[in-house]
């Protein structure tokens, strides 16, 4: 058990001298040893970690710090990081390198954050359950026959496992959000555009999103606030001004209108985690919160409206990886037309083959109307149901996801299995909103239940304002 309760805590203690920054680091660097198991981590940095926090520890004497100094932060495998690896969790980039820092990571290090290292994931962030990495499959901390959620898999896990502070991940249909529900944490995808893309591999660029895992409210706005903020790298980078998230963390008597979309709660979900949302929603009316049935008449659609826009996405993006400019290249050629088919072929996994094909199909002359401009169209109606939702409610309550964390393997041998396992999260990727995961119940067998918030477009300061009441009140 850590002796501080967030990063806020953390820094009166070391100003006070009673944590040494070196020792704390050092402390992580032995855990994520002792939980190698687990495989959260593609890459540690012992050295340059621990030279980091003597940096800081000094700083932090001189009265010269950051907002964020001494947070120890991991890194999912998919943002650069300058002079460190960047492989996507893919053999494709094995070997590669990264030459500057992504504009989030270079915001967190000037406020003197700690980087420990570099999280698994799926590969090329595509997946559910972080069971396709070319690293290995992350075990859950929780109950390790099971999965970790994805694809930020091995954020989550090393922040539920005590391994770090706070963990970066990134969410294009849910995947920061289902691993904190499924690890027990807290974890928030903010409003597309709030955050630089700039330096994040790109897996669908009008859906990804980079955010935060940690193990309470605070840690999470004070992580987004400092990576907010427009960015001249980022075109889709918003300009709107970033409130100060850390510090607007009380209701101060305001009463927030709550909804719940009567449609997250039908077909599909288990009885024990529709039980669990609606004891956190009993409890929220017994405090004084009004919760009003709304409806998302178009979320039917979204699983579909998801995999057709975000595989026609990947398609295009990864296009780039072709063997010859960088990156893995396959030996097995006698022509140019050859290495690109056997460099591809040999080094991406199959999970990915799967979605560039899907997204090639969709984009292929004679199916783009049927599919691709149609499914565009679809998302348009979905980001009208929100904005009719919003104009009732401050807030919308769902479950995270269907059911708690699976068995590992349970669900690889039917794609759309597991891809109605983003049921719940992708909606909120083709609005573009902000949704966050919070950790409310464990099921019969243990297992964490988590519940999603989600607030209209930019409005990441109630959304972290009702996570941080239901953290101290409900809870």
């Amino acid at each position: 058990m850590l002796p501080y309760k967030n990063h806020q805590d953390k820094l009166e203690k070391i100003k006070n001298r009673e944590i040494s920054l070196k020792e704390n680091v050092s402390y992580f660097l032995n855990e994520i040893e002792k939980n190698k198991h687990l495989n959260a981590f593609n890459f540690v940095f012992p050295d340059f970690a621990i030279e980091q926090a003597v940096n800081v520890e000094a700083k932090i004497k001189s009265g010269k710090h950051g907002k964020l100094a001494g947070l120890v932060l991991a890194v999912k495998d998919v943002l650069a990081i300058k002079d460190k690896p960047l492989t996507c969790s893919s053999n494709i980039l094995k070997d590669f390198t990264s030459l500057y820092n992504a504009t989030s990571i270079q915001r967190l290090i000037d406020e003197d954050v700690i980087i420990i290292g570099k999280t698994n994931c799926d590969e090329f962030a595509m997946g559910s359950s972080n069971e396709n990495s070319a690293f290995g499959s992350v075990l859950n901390p929780v109950d390790t026959s099971r999965v970790p959620g994805g694809s930020s898999g091995g954020s989550a896990a090393a922040v539920a496992a005590g391994l770090c502070d706070v963990a970066l991940g990134t969410d294009t249909g849910g995947s920061i959000r289902q691993p904190a529900s499924f690890c027990g944490i807290y974890g928030m995808k903010p409003t597309y555009g709030r955050v630089s893309r700039y330096g994040l591999t790109a897996y669908a660029s009008s859906f990804d999103s980079i955010g935060a895992l940690a193990n309470n409210s605070e840690d999470i706005a004070a992580v987004i606030e400092v990576m907010a903020g427009w960015d001249a790298c980022d075109s889709t980078c918003s300009n709107i001004p970033v409130p100060e998230l850390s510090k607007n963390l009380l209701l101060n008597g305001k009463k927030l209108k709550l909804g719940f979309a009567k449609e997250y709660f039908g077909e599909g979900i288990s009885p024990e985690v529709k039980s669990a949302i609606e004891n956190v929603m009993e409890k929220l009316k017994s405090n004084g919160f009004e919760i009003e049935e709304i409806s998302l008449p178009h979320s039917e659609y979204t699983i579909a409206t998801y995999y057709i826009l975000t595989t026609a996405e990947a398609s295009s993006n990864l296009a780039r990886y072709d063997g010859a400019r960088y990156g893995y290249r396959s030996e097995n050629s006698s022509s140019l037309l050859e290495m690109y088919k056997s460099s591809r072929s040999e080094a991406f996994g199959s999970e990915v083959k799967r979605r560039i094909m899907l997204g090639t199909y969709v984009l292929s002359a004679g199916y783009y109307d049927a599919y691709y401009r149609k499914a565009q169209k679809v998302r348009r109606f979905i980001k009208n149901d929100f904005d009719e939702a919003f104009k009732k409610v401050d807030i919308i309550l769902t479950p995270t996801s269907p059911s708690p964390a699976f068995k590992i393997g349970e669900k690889t041998s039917d794609p759309l299995e597991m891809y109605l396992m983003d049921i719940y999260t992708t909606s909120t990727n083709l609005a573009g909103i902000p949704g966050i995961s919070v950790p409310v119940a464990k099921s019969s067998e243990g297992l964490p239940i988590g519940m999603q918030l989600l607030a209209n477009q930019f409005n990441e300061v109630d959304l972290l304002k009702m996570s941080y009441y239901i953290q101290e009140e409900i809870l």
